[in-house]
C-alpha cells in the first residue's frame, strides 16, 4: 500500500465516544426526521481493504487505550502546526497526523501552488486535468508533511445559486461533481496523501449552518429519492474511487446533526456505500460524545468541546471514561508506513520560529517553518486549467480573438492587483483586484500573480493599450476612435460564513446575482461610449447579464471563472487566439433571479429559540433540471460554451454492452468476514497520566487523573439515543462494494460519435451525453427531462480533423432510487430511454439523438 494509507483503517477502527447528553433535535410533529441506524457496521469486508484491516488487527491487540484514543481526537485548536492534528502513538511509529485545508492548495503555507478551484476545473470538462490537478495537490501535501488534505468538495452543489461555497465544488450537476471529485481523489491518493471528501451532506448555504451553545444549525430536509439521486451521487462515486476520509457538514439533515446522524453515517455511508475510511467532523461541528461515536463518527476535529481553547473535549479523556465505564464498546485499528515527512510548515505564522502550540498560554518555541518549496512545475497545470475553463458566451462578428496590435482601453479593478498587497486579506476575505478565488478555508496563499493588466501589457505589440483600473467610468475619457476596443473586467465574489465581505456573510445576500462594485454600470457606460466592448467576468457562480448582454456594442462576453494564480496569461492565451476557448458552463446562467424556485433562496433570518427548517421542496429539480421542467429559457444553458471554430457530430452508433434484463441489479454479494477485537474493558492504568509527561495547558490528552475510580464507582446508566441497538441491520440490498452494488457500475450502453472540426481554427469540443428516462410511463415516477451522465473532451483538432468520442453509461446512470424497495430500479431492456449528445443541455445545442431499440440520428450541422 502507498504511504499513510495504512492509517486509514486505524482511524476507522477506533470507535470513540463521550458520556454526554444526546443532542439530536426532534420534533414529533415533523414530516421529516432521520431514523436511527445502529450499531456502526464494522469495516474490513471490502476486498480492496482486507489486507490493511488484517494488519490493523495485529496492531490493535497491542495498543493501549490511550494510544487508541489519541488517534481519534484532535489535540485542540492551534495545538500544532496544522489546522488540525491528532494525537500520536509513537510506540508504533505513528506521529501526530496532520490535517490541512484546502481543496485548491495548501492553505496558510508558503511556496505552494494556488490552483484554480473546483468550479473552474469543472468548467474545463477535462478529465485529464481533473486527475493531474489531484496528483499535484497530493504531491504538495506530501511535500509539506500534510497527511490528510481537506478536499475535494462535492457538497454544496449550487442548489442555491447565491450560496457562498458552491465555487469549491465542480458544478451544479451530480455527474460533473462525481467525476471531478473521483478523479481528484484518485490523483491525490496516488501520491500517498489522504483525500477528504466533503461536506457530507446538504450544506447548501453558509448562514446559520453551525450549532453552538446558543444556536442550532439549520436542518436540510431532504427526501430519500432526492438524497440518493442528487446529493449522495458524487459521494458514492468518491467512495467508489477509494477516498480515505469523509468530512461531515455543519448542518442537520432531517433534524439530526450530520456529525451524529446515524442513518447518514452508519446506514448510508458505511453500510450501503461500503465506505471503509474514516469519518471526521468539520471544525467544531461535533455536538456530542457518545452520540456521535455510536452514530459512526471516527475523528473529532480539531478536538475541542463546544467552546474551543478551554482544554475540554467531547472525546479525548472523556472517551477514555466512556470506554472504561462500558458506555462505548471497543473495536477498530490499522497499520501504517513511515515513509512520509513530518509537517515542515506552520498554518499559524510565516515566521521561521515561533510557539509550537500557539493555543497554549505558555508554549515551547522552535523552528515552525522550513519554507520547503513544493511547487515543482505545477504552474503548468494551473495555467492549463485556468485557460481551458474560460467560457466564451458571446462573440458577435468574430470580435475575438483580438489582434496583438489592437487599440484597447481596459476598465475595472478586476483587471489589476490588490493594492493592499498580495495575500493581504486573510483567507482572501476581500474583493480587491482580480478575483482569483472566493474566500474562506477553501483558499490558499498566492505564491505569485500576473494580473490581466500585466499580461495584456506584455502580450500586446503596440503602445495603444490604456488601463483605467477603476470601477467608475472616467468622466474625462477622450472620444474613442472607431477602432478602439473597450475591455471591461467585472466580478462576483462569495465565501465562507466566518468572514463577511462588503456585507455578504459568505452567501451573496447583499450582492445578489449582480456584479460587484457596480460592474453592470461600468459595462453600460463603456457600451455607451465605444462601438466594440468585450466583457471579462471572474465569478464564483451564476451572474445576471441582462443589463448589458443585448447592448449593440457589447460584442463579446467570456467567463474566466476563478483562475487561481494563473489569472493573467491564461486569459491572454484566449483573448489573443493562441488557444481557442473550450470551457463550458458548469451551471446555468438565468435571465432573472426569479427564474429559480423559491425553495432555493438563501434563508436570511433565524427564529428565536428555534431551528431553521430548510425544505428541499424542489426535489430533483435544481439548476437546468428545473429550467427544463418549468419551460424557462435561461440566458445561457448549462454546458454552454462557444469556440473560435465550429464542430460537427456525425456517424453516431449505439451499442448494448450489458443487457438490462431485470429492473433491479443482481443480488449483492455477502459481506466478507471482518476483523474481530477483544471486547473486554481495558485496564484503567492504560489511561493514567505518564509520570514523565510534560503537560501543555489546553492540549487535549486521553489521560485521566483517577482512571481506576471510573470502573469502580460508575453506577449511572447512559441514556442511549432513541432507537439504539447492538443488533446489526441486514446488509442493504443496494450495497455490496465501494459506492454500492458493483452491478450498478457495469456499462450498459456505449455511444460512439465522430466529432469534426469544420471551422478555420484549431479547437477542442466537449461532447456531453444526457439521458432522458421514460418516467411515469415505465418507472412510475417523475424524472427530469434530461440528466448529464457522461462527457468527453476531444484533443485539439486542427481544421478538418476528426476524433471518435466514446461515451459510456452504466446501469446506475439509467436508474431511479426506489424508496420502497430501497434499491436502484432501471427500465428493463432500456425501454423508453433516449440519449442526447451535444454541446449543452439546450435543445438547440443537441447534435445526436439515440433511442434504445431504435436508431441514432444526427440533429444539427448536416
Amino acid at each position: 500500500m502507498t504511504p499513510f494509507w495504512h492509517y486509514l483503517s486505524i482511524l476507522t477502527l477506533l470507535l470513540p465516544g463521550y458520556l454526554a447528553a444526546e443532542h439530536r433535535r426532534r420534533d414529533d410533529n415533523a414530516d421529516a426526521y432521520s431514523p436511527p441506524y445502529y450499531p456502526a457496521p464494522p469495516g474490513g469486508w471490502i476486498s480492496d481493504w482486507s489486507a490493511a484491516y488484517a494488519k490493523a488487527q495485529a496492531v490493535v491487540s497491542n495498543m493501549t487505550l490511550a494510544e487508541k484514543v489519541n488517534l481519534t481526537t484532535g489535540t485542540g485548536m492551534y495545538m500544532g502546526p496544522c489546522v488540525g492534528q491528532t494525537g500520536s502513538a509513537l510506540r508504533f511509529g505513528i506521529p501526530n497526523l496532520c490535517l490541512q485545508d484546502s481543496p485548491l492548495g495548501i492553505r496558510n503555507s508558503d511556496h505552494n501552488t494556488a490552483f484554480p478551484p473546483g468550479v473552474t476545473v469543472g468548467a474545463t470538462w477535462d478529465k485529464d486535468l481533473m486527475y493531474q490537478r489531484g496528483v499535484e495537490l497530493g504531491q504538495e501535501a506530501r511535500g509539506k508533511g500534510v497527511n490528510v488534505l481537506l478536499g475535494p468538495v462535492v457538497g454544496p452543489m449550487f442548489r442555491k445559486p447565491l450560496g457562498g461555497r458552491g465555487w469549491e465544488g465542480f458544478g451544479a450537476d451530480p455527474t460533473l461533481q462525481a467525476i471531478g471529485g473521483a478523479l481528484t481523489i484518485q490523483g491525490m491518493q496516488s501520491t500517498g496523501a489522504i483525500a477528504c471528501l466533503k461536506h457530507y451532506i446538504g450544506n447548501e448555504q453558509e448562514m446559520y449552518r453551525e450549532t453552538s451553545v446558543l444556536t442550532t444549525g439549520y436542518s436540510s430536509n431532504i427526501d430519500d429519492r432526492t438524497l440518493h439521486e442528487l446529493y449522495l451521487w458524487p459521494f458514492a462515486e468518491g467512495v467508489r474511487a477509494g477516498v480515505g476520509s469523509v468530512m461531515t457538514a455543519y448542518n442537520n439533515v432531517n433534524r439530526s446533526a450530520c456529525s451524529q446522524n446515524s442513518m447518514l453515517i452508519n446506514g448510508i455511508l458505511k453500510d450501503e456505500l461500503g465506505f471503509q475510511g474514516f469519518v471526521m467532523t468539520d471544525w467544531l461541528a461535533q455536538q456530542g460524545g457518545v452520540s456521535s461515536a455510536l452514530a459512526g463518527l471516527d475523528m473529532a476535529m480539531p478536538g475541542d468541546g463546544a467552546i474551543p481553547l478551554l482544554g475540554t473535549a467531547f472525546w479525548g479523556s472523556e472517551l477514555s471514561t466512556a470506554i472504561l465505564n462500558g458506555t462505548v464498546p471497543l473495536d477498530r485499528l490499522n497499520d501504517m508506513d513511515q515513509d512520509y515527512p513530518l509537517p515542515n510548515f506552520s498554518s499559524n505564522t510565516l515566521d521561521k520560529t515561533g510557539p509550537l502550540y500557539p493555543g497554549a498560554l505558555f508554549s515551547p518555541t522552535g523552528v515552525v517553518n522550513q519554507f520547503v518549496d513544493v511547487q515543482g512545475n505545477h504552474n503548468v497545470t494551473a495555467h492549463a486549467i485556468a485557460r481551458d475553463a474560460i467560457t466564451l458566451l458571446k462573440n458577435d462578428n468574430d470580435t475575438l480573438p483580438l489582434k496583438r496590435n489592437a487599440s484597447l482601453k481596459v476598465f475595472g479593478t478586476d483587471a489589476g492587483p490588490n493594492n493592499s498587497g498580495l495575500n493581504s486579506c486573510s483567507d482572501m476575505g476581500c474583493d480587491q483586484g482580480v478575483l482569483t478565488m472566493g474566500w474562506g478555508s477553501g483558499t490558499s496563499r498566492l505564491p505569485s500573480l500576473v494580473t490581466p493588466q500585466e499580461a495584456i501589457a506584455n502580450v500586446s505589440t503596440s503602445n495603444t493599450t490604456t488601463f483605467y483600473i477603476t470601477d467608475t467610468f472616467p468622466s474625462n475619457l477622450p472620444t474613442p476612435l472607431s477602432s478602439d476596443i473597450a475591455v471591461v473586467f467585472i466580478n462576483a465574489d462569495s465565501g465562507e460564513n466566518y468572514i463577511t465581505v462588503e456585507s455578504n456573510p459568505g452567501d451573496r445576500t447583499n450582492a445578489g446575482l449582480y456584479a460587484w462594485h457596480n460592474g453592470d454600470a461600468l459595462v453600460q457606460a463603456a457600451a455607451a461610449k465605444f462601438s466594440t466592448v468585450v466583457v471579462v467576468i471572474h465569478t464564483v457562480g451564476p451572474i445576471l447579464l441582462e443589463s448589458f448582454i443585448d447592448l449593440p456594442s457589447v460584442k463579446a462576453v467570456l467567463v474566466a471563472h476563478l483562475p487561481g494564480q494563473a489569472a493573467g496569461y491564461s486569459l491572454t492565451d484566449v483573448l489573443y487566439g493562441d488557444t481557442s476557448p473550450s470551457g463550458h458552463l458548469p451551471y446555468t446562467i438565468p435571465a432573472s433571479a426569479s427564474d429559480y424556485p423559491s425553495s432555493t433562496d438563501i434563508i436570511t433570518s433565524q427564529p428565536l429559540f428555534s431551528q431553521i427548517q430548510d425544505w428541499f421542496d424542489e426535489g430533483l429539480y435544481i439548476d437546468y433540471r428545473y429550467f427544463l421542467k418549468a419551460n424557462i429559457t435561461p440566458r445561457y444553458p448549462f454546458g454552454h460554451g462557444l469556440s473560435y471554430t465550429t464542430f460537427q457530430y456525425s456517424a453516431p452508433t449505439l451499442s448494448t454492452v450489458t443487457d438490462l434484463s431485470t429492473a433491479y441489479p443482481a443480488a449483492r454479494a455477502s459481506k466478507a468476514s471482518v476483523p474481530t477485537y477483544p471486547t473486554n474493558i481495558p485496564d484503567p492504568s492504560e489511561v493514567a497520566w505518564p509520570s514523565t509527561l510534560d503537560r501543555i495547558w489546553r492540549y487535549l490528552y486521553p489521560y485521566l487523573d483517577d482512571p481506576k475510580s471510573v470502573t469502580e464507582n460508575s453506577t449511572s446508566t447512559y441514556a442511549y439515543p432513541p432507537g439504539y441497538s447492538t443488533i446489526a441491520h441486514p446488509a442493504p440490498r443496494a450495497g455490496g462494494g465501494q459506492g454500492g452494488n458493483p452491478a450498478l457500475f457495469e456499462t450498459a450502453f456505449e455511444i460512439d460519435v465522430t466529432v469534426t472540426n469544420t471551422g478555420g481554427r484549431s479547437g477542442r469540443a466537449v461532447a456531453q451525453l444526457y439521458v432522458q428516462l421514460p418516467g411515469q410511463a415505465v418507472l412510475g415516477v417523475d424524472t427530469p427531462q434530461r440528466q448529464l451522465r457522461a462527457f468527453a473532451k476531444t484533443g485539439t483538432l486542427a481544421p478538418g480533423a476528426s476524433e471518435i468520442v466514446k461515451l459510456s453509461v452504466t446501469r446506475k446512470d439509467l436508474s431511479v432510487w426506489d424508496v420502497t424497495v430501497q434499491d436502484w430500479r432501471v427500465p428493463v431492456a432500456g425501454e423508453g430511454v433516449v440519449f442526447w449528445v451535444g454541446e449543452s443541455v439546450a435543445e438547440e445545442d443537441l447534435e445526436v439523438r439515440c433511442a434504445v431499440g431504435g436508431t441514432c440520428e444526427v440533429l444539427q450541422g448536416v
